[in-house]
């Protein structure tokens, strides 16, 4: 019964978000789905081998040919599993959490362009859609962690929120010497102002301050506060199992991949191709951004495998402390360098 509430909330939500918000017709939602769940399945197994060959042991090894079998495995074993539901939780907003957090990681992925016009929807507000849409994952974790009824759940949740929150500011103000260099909040227009020259090298600070701001939005190591499981046991999910965990998890893993995307379209070149000659733009642009986030994808992972978690105080002060105030340092170099160079900003 709840696998078919399942299928039928995130119908109706997608079918909501798309065609109202963004004038998608609904056939047009469905195939993207696939290839970002096929994503989302090589990423783990990628994940899983790159761990063991750092911690010396084998990895996923037994499930198919190399283990690439493994994640299709596990899924399947999620999926059967009996959903559990507390007898004392909220059911509808229990059951409407992971819903409603996978839907909204699903929606981000409609304005990644993959190459130029390769875009499900390319609007000119996309870069604010986007970030918009992240700052709703928020509700998601909370909903989950109150309506769990639950009190490690809910200190999870509430954790949560103060992380995204506080690294939700850091990323911003971290991009925006990268709009103001472009005067556009289309990707597709600022990966094409990236022709010449990525923007990684005259704005390496914003990048090193996106990526860190990424980790924490993300909730990946060292920022993986949220979801301690020796401090409170799995954090807001820890009610979850079966097909309700399984949502969050693809909506964690897909944030991550839109934020390595994110990372390729702002200082990267997106689709570009990597030296401005002809020999190279007989690759095509998705198999060019597929490699540049396979690349920030292994950063994510290597962090993951060499740095330890950081106190939940000591994240705070980095994020209020550290960041903002040298991400607004930048933005400030960067206005100033653009207004004596330029005379004046383009709007």
């Amino acid at each position: 019964m709840y696998l078919q509430l399942f299928l039928v909330s995130i119908i109706f939500l997608v079918f909501f978000c798309y065609y109202i918000v963004l004038d998608v017709e609904f056939l047009k939602i469905l195939p993207p789905l696939i290839p970002i769940l096929l994503l989302v399945a090589l990423f783990t197994l990628f994940e899983r081998k790159i761990l063991g060959g750092i911690q010396r042991r084998r990895g996923p090894n037994v499930v198919g040919l190399w283990g690439i079998l493994q994640p299709f495995a596990d899924a399947f074993k999620l999926i059967f599993k009996e959903t559990i539901v507390p007898g004392l939780s909220n059911l509808f907003l229990f059951i409407a959490a992971p819903v409603f957090t996978f839907t909204l990681s699903w929606l981000s992925w409609s304005i990644i362009p993959l190459d130029f016009g390769v875009v499900l929807s390319d609007i000119n507000l996309g870069l604010l859609f986007l970030f918009s849409i992240s700052s709703l994952g928020v509700y998601g974790i909370i909903i989950s962690g109150w309506s769990s009824n639950n009190k490690y759940a809910f200190l999870g949740s509430l954790r949560s929120a103060a992380q995204f929150v506080s690294y939700e500011v850091s990323i911003g103000i971290s991009i925006m010497p990268v709009l103001i260099c472009t005067s556009t909040l289309n990707l597709t227009n600022i990966v094409q102002f990236q022709d010449n020259l990525w923007f990684f090298l005259p704005l390496w600070p914003s990048l090193i301050l996106f990526f860190i701001a990424a980790l924490a939005e993300t909730n990946r190591v060292p920022f993986d506060l949220p979801e301690a499981e020796s401090e409170l046991v799995s954090g807001y999910n820890v009610e979850y199992a079966a097909t309700t965990f399984v949502l969050f998890f693809l909506a964690e893993y897909s944030n991550i991949l839109i934020m390595s995307s994110l990372i390729t379209i702002f200082f990267f070149g997106g689709w570009l191709p990597l030296f401005n000659l002809e020999i190279f733009y007989f690759i095509p642009g998705w198999l060019w951004i597929s490699l540049k986030v396979c690349i920030i994808v292994f950063l994510f992972i290597l962090v993951r495998a060499t740095v330890p978690r950081y106190r939940y105080d000591q994240l705070m002060n980095i994020g209020w402390k550290v960041l903002l105030p040298v991400s607004l340092a930048f933005l400030f170099f960067v206005s100033v360098f653009y207004w004596i160079i330029m005379g004046d900003f383009y709007y």
